[in-house]
Formats: C-alpha cells, sequence, structure tokens
C-alpha cells in the first residue's frame, strides 16, 4: 500500500474524534521517496480559524503561500544541495513555480490537526496534540525521514514530548548553536526556528545549512 494510501486511512479514522481535522504529511510520495535527503518539517497547527477539513499536502502542492513556504523553499534546495556555498543572490527571489517544485518532495506535518489562529495558543496546542498523541505516532511512522526540521523551540519540545523514539535523544549542538541528535543512525532531528520568525531570511537560511553540513559533514 502506497504512504499516501496509509495516510487517508489513518486520516479517515483520525477525523472520527477531530471532524475539522486538516489533513497533511507527503505532497508527491514519487518525489518524496525518490529524493535524498528525504526531509520532514514538523509546524505546529494550520492558521485558518474559520476552517478545517481540508489537506495540507494540496495546499503545498500547489505552492503553499509565501510567508510560510518561501522559507521552507530555500531551506530545502538548501540543504539538498549542503555542500555548496550557495549565494543570496541566487536564493532571495522566490516564485510559485519554485515553491512547488522544491515543497512537492517534502513530508510536512502539524502536531495539531485542528486549525488554529494567527497567534498559536500553546496550551491548547499542546493539549490537543497530547490527546492525539497515538495518531501523531502512527503517522510519524509512515515517512522514515533522514532530516526531521521541528520549526520553533516550542514546537520541537512538544514533538519529543510526544514522538516515541527507540532510544532517549541524546541531543548535541553544533559550533553555532543549533541542536539536534541522531535517532537513528544517520537519521537526525534539528531544533530549528520557525520559517516566520522575526529573522532575516538570509540569518535564517544559512543558520540552518551551516548546521545540517557540520552534522552531515561530521556523520561522514
Amino acid at each position: 500500500m502506497r504512504i499516501n494510501e496509509k495516510e487517508d486511512l489513518l486520516f479517515a479514522e483520525w477525523r472520527e474524534k477531530r471532524p475539522d481535522l486538516v489533513a497533511d504529511g507527503i505532497a508527491d510520495e514519487q518525489a518524496y521517496s525518490s529524493i535524498s535527503p528525504k526531509l520532514l518539517f514538523v509546524l505546529k497547527e494550520v492558521n485558518d480559524p474559520g476552517g478545517g477539513s481540508w489537506d495540507l499536502r494540496e495546499f503545498i502542492h500547489a505552492g503553499g503561500r509565501p510567508q510560510t513556504w518561501n522559507n521552507i523553499t530555500r531551506w530545502t534546495e538548501g540543504i539538498r544541495q549542503f555542500s555548496n556555498d550557495i549565494p543570496w543572490s541566487d536564493l532571495e527571489s522566490v516564485d510559485e513555480l519554485r515553491r512547488k517544485q522544491a515543497l512537492r518532495s517534502i513530508a510536512a506535518i502539524n502536531l495539531k490537526k485542528t486549525p488554529g489562529g494567527h497567534t498559536t495558543n500553546l496550551d491548547g496546542l499542546a493539549a490537543t496534540a497530547t490527546e492525539d498523541r497515538e495518531f501523531l505516532n502512527r503517522q510519524m511512522e509512515l515517512y522514515d525521514p533522514d532530516i526531521i526540521i521541528c520549526c520553533g523551540s516550542m514546537t520541537s519540545d512538544i514533538f519529543h514530548s510526544l514522538i516515541h523514539f527507540t532510544e532517549e535523544p541524546s541531543w548535541k549542538m553544533t559550533r553555532r548553536g543549533i541542536w539536534f541528535h541522531e535517532f537513528k543512525p544517520g537519521k537526525y532531528v534539528i531544533s530549528y526556528a520557525h520559517p516566520e520568525a522575526r529573522v532575516a531570511d538570509y540569518l535564517l537560511y544559512y543558520g540552518l545549512i551551516d548546521a545540517v553540513r557540520e552534522i552531515l559533514n561530521t556523520a561522514s
């Protein structure tokens, strides 16, 4: 059975508990499975205070929106070419086509599957995600990612409080202060900033790529 089919079965069961669930995961299964490293981005919740019951996979396959997904597009391109020092002039301009090409090959999940507003209620998010712990773990088992990027320190904290790892995470810090751990041989979780953090986009980009380069070069 294909991963997307497994996702759909899981979400159908999950919706019995959360009727307004926003499905998420792999935008394009063939693209995700055929490109290395396989990337999974973990976020908090979708910003849709009046809605729900839609599919983030379709949204990012169509290119998403610039506010969140321009930076994730840059991060995806940079991680896949981490040995290259890409100049910012080649990264600064991101249009819908560029987002489509990059985002179709990633997986992206939200810890809270029901939509929220522009400002996240962290207590509500943590409570809902905790109630859905079993579903979240079952979803995570579908992807076998090589690199997991937790987008935001609070996202990382909640993710690690809920997701079962084979061994207790042994956290390490890069020379420039980015925390990560190896959750399986050659596979890493990186605790990083949210793509909409109030930091210049170029600083967010080079900070992450610098960390990935150090982690993967040290491993090799």
